[in-house]
């Protein structure tokens, strides 16, 4: 399956034969009325339509479950608003804030996090001066050590815009590291061209490019060259995996996905335990599961392919290794979570 150009509907999926006639009349067409659609033809290549169980397909094409809300999930799932001092900061640790200068991505998740801030729909891009204060923000505080570019997916900015912002990164003496989050190697890898390197060095500070992939079919030929070309330039790269039930729910896939990354000079970084985002059930293990697949990958294969599996504790307190002795299950079958402040919460979370 291929297609020239990104589909961004249901009725587009349909024509491209990536989902069938009936989808425009059902839950389908409803949820691309709530959520962002968009599949680059990269990913449509990728999708079986034949295989009902395809685990790029679950990924990225619409789904009726979506529109089931559970009462533990929430909009802001991991707490950005209530740690955003101005707009495009989320300054949740210490020493490094997250700068978020845009909204928009290539593709859109079914089980994005972020799913009610990004998109058409979404928070947008920052204006000018926006982005004047959220740098602002940065060069005043001197405990700031990391900036991570992310949102949305930065990498959807042009070479130019990047390295305005890389320039104005590098006049912050105290910022020694730059990291940005993003799929475009694997879902846009001609992105990933000269110019585009050349932009994200153009601060002459540590950067990393942390590449966020779920299946091991997402690491093309295209997609693995496009990471040699950032790897090649000298730019360190992590990975970032969302544990997924029917995605990656499964030791092999796992552990073929996190030697791909190694293989790919990618250190395997976290394993996300899905967040509770509005109509994500469909996608999330329980806690408990989670440890005991993650567990299966100890021994099994080299210490460089082990992500660290982590939480993070709903309402902005932050990520906890989730086979820490900070996690602890109760009598009730919730856990118990420590914070990196000491403080305690239940997951799920308690609600009325």
């Amino acid at each position: 399956m291929t297609t020239a150009r990104t589909l961004r509907s249901v009725a587009e999926l349909v024509d491209a034969g990536l989902m069938p006639p009936e989808a425009q009349h059902a839950g389908a067409a409803k949820v691309g009325e709530r959520y962002a659609i968009a599949l680059t033809p990269a990913v449509a290549a990728l999708i079986d339509p034949d295989d009902p169980h395809d685990p790029i397909a679950r990924q990225f094409l619409p789904d009726p479950a979506e529109l089931l809300v559970r009462a533990e999930e929430r909009a802001d799932p991991i707490g950005d608003l209530a740690h955003s001092p101005v707009a495009g900061i989320v300054h949740r640790y210490p020493d490094r804030v997250l700068l978020k200068a845009v909204h928009v991505c290539p593709v859109y998740c079914r089980f994005c996090f972020r799913r009610e801030m990004v998109g058409p729909s979404g928070l947008g891009t920052l204006a000018p001066d926006e982005l004047d204060a959220a740098i602002a923000y940065v060069a005043a505080r001197p405990e700031i050590w990391e900036v991570i570019l992310t949102g949305g997916d930065p990498l959807v900015l042009s070479a130019r815009r990047l390295r305005d912002l890389m320039e104005r990164l590098a006049a912050i003496d105290h910022v020694k590291v730059v990291r940005f989050h993003t799929r475009v190697p694997v879902v846009e890898p001609d992105r990933i061209d000269a110019e585009l390197v050349e932009a994200l060095k153009a601060s002459g500070k540590t950067t990393y490019v942390a590449l966020h992939a779920n299946h091991p079919r997402e690491l093309t030929a295209q997609a693995r060259a496009a990471c040699a070309r950032l790897v090649d330039a000298g730019i360190a790269m992590i990975s970032q995996t969302v544990l997924l039930k029917g995605v990656n729910d499964d030791a092999g896939v796992l552990a073929e996905l996190m030697r791909a990354f190694v293989e790919n000079r990618i250190r395997p970084y976290y394993l996300h335990h899905p967040d509770l985002a509005p109509g994500t059930g469909h996608f999330r293990l329980g806690l408990a599961e989670g440890r005991a697949l993650v567990e299966q990958l100890r021994g099994r294969i080299s210490g460089l392919c082990q992500p660290t599996y982590i939480l993070d504790i709903p309402g902005g307190h932050g990520k906890v290794p989730v086979l820490s002795d900070a996690v602890r299950e109760s009598d009730d079958g919730c856990f118990r979570i420590r914070d990196f402040r000491g403080g305690e919460h239940s997951y799920p979370p308690r609600h009325d």
